[in-house]
């Protein structure tokens, strides 16, 4: 037992750990102060309220940190394991589907009521699932042939169906922003899994060509949920939100607002102005806007340098590591946080129309923040197994 601790000891990525913590105290703190208005004003509850949901979110996250941490990734290429995880799937999807509950402001039904003790969000688990799912199948079928460069779309032909039942689902949920990041991700692991060539080109025609379908069908299908009223004008304002100040525009500019009055020092740590009823929900997507105003420059780029770090690193194992199932679990993880990071800041600057999805680490959420928990973990049990890795090849 003493070994095997110290081989985790030795091992374990301390930056990717403490990049993580701070980021999720950070938020905890950006949290209480972003949401004590709203909790008192709108919930009818103490200040703390959003704060100490929050915080029991991050320690549930914690636990299952450690679960994916010490649990060897090299199990996610089981077939016992994959049959496991697409079994909850299916029951998410199909709980969601038929019962689910949403924002009768967006027309979304994303969450589901966990026998009326809080809410769950399946289109994160979907992330997550997306990831280890390919990345094990990609690889349990390398094993059969030569090597991952030979294997073609036709030998995971089941997986990228399932992909596919993902997309559509997740889809009819309307949930835009989770749609975006469960595409990307599916190519994102075809290209770093070492695929090269003809192969990859039919890899990627075959991924874009059928989730394009896919997103088509829906749109087609759900229409009217889609183009809601709601996110109707947030089309309309994204690229000139003045003109429609008084309605759909108004968020965004009072995000600007928050943003300009912040500059280089910010106004103080609780101190905003934006979050006393301008800004609509400020602890969860538009959590950005607060710290800038509040924490300035200085805050905006404690969570830009974090988050990059995150990334960085996995992309980093993703390129020098041999093996092809951390490459695509590392590659995958990176694009997660990667993309939803530039969806959520595009958003609040006016680069991308907005879709509502939550900061990193940082914004408010429970399932958000327990299954990038998740995320972590795994990568970092990925990183101890590169650094192992590592050592043997010096």
């Amino acid at each position: 037992m003493k070994r095997y601790l110290a081989h985790y000891v030795r091992n374990f990525d301390y930056l990717l750990f403490f990049t993580y913590l701070f980021l999720c105290l950070f938020g905890l703190v950006m949290v209480y102060s972003s949401s004590m208005m709203v909790a008192i004003m709108i919930e009818g509850e103490p200040p703390d309220h959003f704060y100490n949901k929050q915080l029991t979110n991050l320690k549930v996250g914690a636990i299952v940190f450690l679960l994916g941490a010490f649990f060897p990734y090299k199990h996610y290429s089981k077939k016992w394991l994959l049959f496991i995880l697409m079994v909850i799937m299916g029951i998410l999807l199909a709980w969601v589907t038929f019962f689910g509950i949403g924002k009768a402001q967006t027309g979304s039904q994303s969450w589901i009521n966990v026998f009326g003790i809080t809410t769950f969000q399946p289109s994160e688990f979907a992330k997550l699932f997306v990831i280890l799912y390919l990345s094990g199948s990609f690889y349990k079928k390398s094993l059969k042939e030569n090597s991952i460069q030979d294997v073609k779309p036709n030998d995971i032909g089941y997986p990228i169906f399932i992909w596919l039942v993902i997309l559509f689902s997740v889809g009819i949920e309307t949930d835009l922003g989770a749609l975006a990041i469960i595409f990307v991700i599916a190519i994102s692991i075809t290209l770093v899994s070492g695929i090269k060539g003809k192969s990859l080109r039919k890899f990627f025609t075959v991924l874009s060509g059928f989730g394009g379908l896919i997103m088509v069908f829906v749109a087609l299908l759900k229409w009217d949920s889609i183009f809601n009223a709601n996110r109707a004008g947030r089309l309309q304002s994204w690229s000139n939100p003045f003109e429609y100040a008084d309605g759909s525009g108004l968020q965004i500019i009072n995000g600007y607002l928050a943003i300009g009055a912040g500059g280089l020092e910010g106004v103080g740590l609780g101190q905003s102005i934006q979050k006393l009823g301008y800004l609509p929900e400020p602890q969860n997507d538009f959590i950005m806007a607060i710290i800038a105003e509040e924490l300035g420059i200085a805050g905006v780029a404690i969570v830009v340098v974090g988050l990059g770090l995150i990334v960085a690193r996995s992309f980093y194992i993703a390129m020098t590591t041999q093996d092809p199932l951390a490459r695509m679990i590392a590659g995958g993880i990176g694009t997660w946080i990667g993309f939803q990071t530039f969806i959520n800041l595009g958003g609040i600057s006016g680069i991308i129309p907005l879709t509502g999805v939550t900061l990193p680490f940082i914004s408010y959420g429970g399932t958000s923040i327990m299954m990038l928990s998740l995320a972590m973990g795994i990568l970092v049990n990925v990183s101890m197994y590169y650094k192992k890795e590592k050592r043997k090849n010096l």
